[in-house]
């Protein structure tokens, strides 16, 4: 049995996308960040950055397994069952490279746009101009690349889809048209009426933030508890 350390973000929905895709059998424990669960013992014994996902895998070859970051997870996953990810070499290196892009760039990226459009108290010109224009300029990218091939790593989908999708739902929260990216939509659209990713981004749903971040959460998400030494 696999545990999922998670939370309904986009880093959490990639991890319970890829186990209902690849039918594994996992019991998820909710890590609740807006009230600070992300920084009890038990979960910072699993992931010193207390940040969700994080795994423990009871049946991971050589014994049980704890992972942290959700692409090292996706990739775990893939290669215990020999799916999601192509096994020729070349292939499997694209595949890869699409999973970087978006851990170093769209999942950064949007997060950051994230936290100086909506989050931050003081709205900064610079900052949300600068995060606006690289929300944008990663679309045009992933617009590029699908309107060559299927996936985003050629004709299989894969752990690369996976990781990049929940990133790209709710367009509008990003001041995001998705009609003007038909490549990106089309793409987006087949993933989303897919049965296993309707499965995984329905877990953990009913705690999704609804309305305006309270102080308390505000303090635990960006104030000096985030920062403190542990």
């Amino acid at each position: 049995m696999i545990q999922v350390w998670s939370w309904p973000t986009p880093n959490g929905h990639k991890v319970h996308i890829a186990l209902e895709e690849l039918e594994l059998p996992y019991e998820v424990v909710p890590v609740n960040i807006g009230a600070g669960e992300q920084f009890k013992p038990e979960f910072l014994a699993i992931t010193p950055n207390h940040r969700i996902p994080a795994i423990v895998d009871d049946d991971a070859p050589g014994g049980p397994l704890s992972l942290f970051e959700s692409g090292a997870i996706l990739i775990y996953l893939a290669e215990k069952t020999g799916k999601l990810m192509p096994t020729s070499p070349a292939a499997r290196y694209h595949c890869l490279q699409w999973l970087m892009f978006q851990m170093g760039g769209v999942g950064p990226m949007f997060g950051q746009y994230g936290h100086f459009a909506n989050y931050a108290v003081e709205k900064l010109p610079y900052a949300i101009e600068r995060y606006t224009n690289e929300v944008a300029r990663l679309h045009r990218v992933l617009e590029a690349q699908l309107a060559k091939t299927k996936w985003l790593a050629g004709d299989s989908y894969s752990i690369a889809d996976i990781a990049t999708f929940p990133w790209i739902r709710n367009p509008e929260r990003r001041n995001i048209d998705l009609a003007a990216y038909p490549n990106v939509k089309r793409w987006h659209d087949s993933i989303a009426a897919r049965p296993a990713v309707e499965r995984g981004v329905a877990v953990l749903a009913e705690n999704q933030r609804k309305g305006a971040m309270t102080p308390e959460e505000r303090e635990v998400m960006f104030g000096a508890k985030q920062f403190a030494a542990r």
